[in-house]
């Protein structure tokens, strides 16, 4: 298998969350920084996720796609009572 080129990034934290590190990297018997890469990997996806849901959302707002206010508001409102009214759409 290839070698993955790698750099070094650098970061303070503070002691409380590294100890927290260091214990984890002991109890799962792997190194901190593949604690680190793990934790960063995780961070990365949903960060790219909320990313792609946000340029989705204004994709719809910008072909219209949109709920007005009232309407939401007049659901949730609807919620706690005997006669919910349909999600609107």
């Amino acid at each position: 298998m290839a070698k993955t080129e790698t750099r070094v990034l650098t970061a303070h934290v503070p002691i409380p969350m590294a100890e927290k590190v260091d214990q984890l990297a002991d109890r799962l018997e792997r190194s901190r920084g593949w604690i680190m890469k793990q934790a960063l990997s995780s961070w990365i996806a949903q960060e790219e996720e909320r990313d792609r849901l946000t340029r989705e959302a204004l994709a719809d707002v910008d072909a219209g796609r949109v709920i007005d206010h009232q309407s939401i508001q007049a659901w949730a409102d609807s919620l706690d009572t005997d006669e919910p009214q349909p999600m609107p759409r």
